[in-house]
């Protein structure tokens, strides 16, 4: 996947289209609907079984996935804005609801993504200029330490804001709606 190219063209989807796709616990794509695949130039039989970070962006913080793993794990769902990689390289913002999927017995057995178009103003007022904080971190050490350094500014973000990551996203949500 290191090997993708990456442009700078910026792609787009309607406000009505919702970009699904579901993974295993392994984060290996099990669903795709039509959208995901016209947006980021795969075919079905080119994504099922491969995982999900096949359209991470280089330019995504890890520690933002990081959190929402975590946040995945600990059974709970989580919003966040990421910004994804197409097959050609180009890319597209996203605003994700990731949900744990749960059999009749409530066991999560895999993960449940509905993406949308998320709202320019977030993305240029409060999310660009914030991935780019925590990115440039990342890039000043080795991975670990870059990732461990991440996610301590993205907690001290929070923490300034006095709220969790859910009440932060819902909260930059509702200023833009």
């Amino acid at each position: 996947m290191k090997d993708l190219p990456v442009t700078d063209k910026e792609r787009f989807f309607n406000d009505d289209d919702i970009i699904v796709s579901k993974t295993d616990l392994k984060g290996r794509i099990t669903y795709a609907n039509q959208t995901f695949l016209d947006i980021a130039d795969y075919k079905e039989k080119e994504v099922l079984g491969q995982p999900h970070s096949l359209i991470r962006h280089p330019d995504m913080p890890r520690s933002i996935f990081k959190l929402l793993w975590d946040t995945l794990q600990n059974g709970q769902e989580i919003f966040a804005y990421v910004k994804n990689r197409t097959k050609m390289g180009d890319y597209y913002w996203v605003i994700a609801h990731v949900t744990p999927s749960r059999n009749p017995q409530g066991k999560v057995t895999g993960y449940h993504s509905n993406r949308r178009v998320p709202d320019r103003a977030v993305l240029d007022e409060t999310i660009i200029p914030l991935y780019q904080e925590l990115l440039t971190i990342e890039r000043q050490s080795d991975r670990k330490t870059g990732l461990e350094k991440s996610y301590e500014k993205l907690a001290a973000v929070l923490q300034e804001q006095a709220q969790a990551y859910d009440e932060f996203i819902a909260n930059i949500m509702r200023k833009a709606g």
